[in-house]
Formats: structure tokens, sequence, C-alpha cells
């Protein structure tokens, strides 16, 4: 498995397209949360009636132990960015043919798929310390000492935002992966996050009246890992309490759709031409 990252390394090192992307990974999760806070703060901060009563009611969302799911709710909502990432990796290896040469140089066509979700699980854990370091500065910026005391209470959405990630950029693999060149697969993951799947909701809640069906949508599984930031969910306490218990099974189904890409990438890699 080292041998298989030393290798995955060389091919990206030089890459700049990837340097490029990758940096504008780390500096836009920052500032969405940086801008939501911000207008959080100027909406509080006034002095007027409305201020304290609103300040009253939905706390500070960017103080422990609220800020794990508020930075987490904020940075899902940048799927794109990452995802324009790996697929440019994946439709790289078919442009410039380094998937063949690594057969040819004697990997298995498993181990050419497993360095690649090794690719995807390594920006995954990137953008998880990410999502972590901001979250951390938030909190101990903006906590009171009796709030940083309780900094602990919902650190488990640190893995529930790092199985989002992996489950949503593994979706944008196996896009790049079917169709192999960068611009079509972007254009078709874009088309189905932006236009799709939404439709598709619409048509599940309204059409059918069975809105639940709208959760096993191949994105919509994974995002339900991550509710609305509980200060908004103080507006309907009832969906936000569902939502909340429905965490456990939405892990187990991002799971197995999880596992699925992938072998469905091995069985299918193990067929197609090179």
């Amino acid at each position: 498995m080292i041998s298989l990252i030393k290798v995955e390394w060389l091919k990206l090192r030089k890459y700049k397209a990837f340097w490029w992307m990758l940096g504008i990974v780390i500096l836009t999760y920052p500032s969405i949360n940086l801008l939501f806070q911000k207008v959080y703060e100027s909406i509080t901060d006034r002095k007027s009636v409305e201020a304290e009563l609103l300040k009253t009611l939905i706390g500070n969302p960017f103080a422990f132990p609220e800020v794990w799911h508020s930075v987490a709710y904020f940075s899902s909502w940048l799927l794109i960015v990452p995802a324009i990432l790996i697929i440019m990796i994946i439709a790289n290896e078919y442009t410039y043919k380094t998937n063949r040469q690594n057969i040819i140089d004697g990997w298995t066509r498993n181990e050419f798929i497993i360095s690649k979700l090794l690719d995807v699980l390594i920006i995954t854990v990137i953008i998880t310390v990410v999502y972590t370091i901001i979250a951390a500065f938030f909190g101990i910026s903006y906590s009171s000492e009796f709030q940083i005391t309780r900094w602990d209470e919902q650190i488990q959405y640190i893995f529930l935002f790092f199985l989002q990630t992996f489950a949503q950029l593994s979706i944008a693999f196996f896009v790049g992966f079917i169709l192999k060149r960068s611009f079509i697969s972007l254009g078709i993951f874009l088309f189905y996050l932006i236009v799709v799947e939404p439709i598709l909701g619409s048509i599940f809640k309204f059409y059918f009246k069975l809105p639940e069906l709208a959760n096993f949508l191949p994105l919509k599984i994974s995002d339900k890992l991550i509710p609305t930031a509980a200060f908004l969910g103080k507006f309907d306490k009832i969906a936000y309490e569902q939502s909340l218990a429905d965490i456990n099974l939405h892990i187990l189904y991002t799971c197995i759709l999880t596992s699925a890409i992938w072998f469905f990438c091995i069985k299918i890699y193990q067929k197609r031409d090179l």
C-alpha cells in the first residue's frame, strides 16, 4: 500500500492544477464559515431588542459545543470544490494513459482502483483536518469559559463530516471513472447535483407524496449525516429532532452505498479495455 501511495505522489507532485485546486479547497472552507460568522455577528451585535431576542433564541452557533455541527453544516455546502479535484485526478489517468502504464509496470487492476481509493481517502482526510482546525478555532475564539469545558460534547461531527465527504467524493470519482473525461464528468456531476437530484426530491415529495424516498437519492443519503445546523433547527424542532434520530441509519446507508460504488469500480475495471 505504501508503494501505491508513493506512485500516486509521483503523479501528483508536479501537477500544478492539483495544487491549485487543493489550495482552493483549503481556502474556501474557512472562507464560507467566516462569512456566516460575520453575518451572525452583524445581526446579533446590534443594540436592539430584536437582536437580543434573536441571540437568546439561537445562541451562538460558533461556540462550543455547537460549533462542530455548524461548521460541518456550512462546509458541507462546498462539495463541488473537492469533487472537481477528484474528477481531475481520475480523468487525467485516461488522458495521459498513466492507468495503462501502471498495468504494464506490473500493477493489478485491483491495485489501480485501490490507489484511486487512497487518493480520495487522503483528500478526505486533508479536508477533515481543515474542518477540524476551523471548528476548533471558532470554538476557542467565541466560547465562554463554561462553553469551552463542553468542547467535546458534539465531537462526533468530525467523524460524520469525514464520512459524508468520503462518500460524496466517491460518487464524484465514480462519475469521472465511468465517463473518463474531466469536462464531461464535471458537467454531468454538476447537472445532477444542482438540477436532477433536487427535481427528483421534489417529485417524490409533491407528486408521489413520499418525501422519505428523497432521502435515498445518492447524494442525499450522506447529506442526512449532517442535519441543518442547530440554530436553524429551532424554527422546526420536530423535523430537527427527527433528523438527529435518523443519523445512525444514514451512517449505515452511506457505508453500504460507498462500499457498492468501490465494488462496482473494481468489477468494471476488471473487464474494461485499457
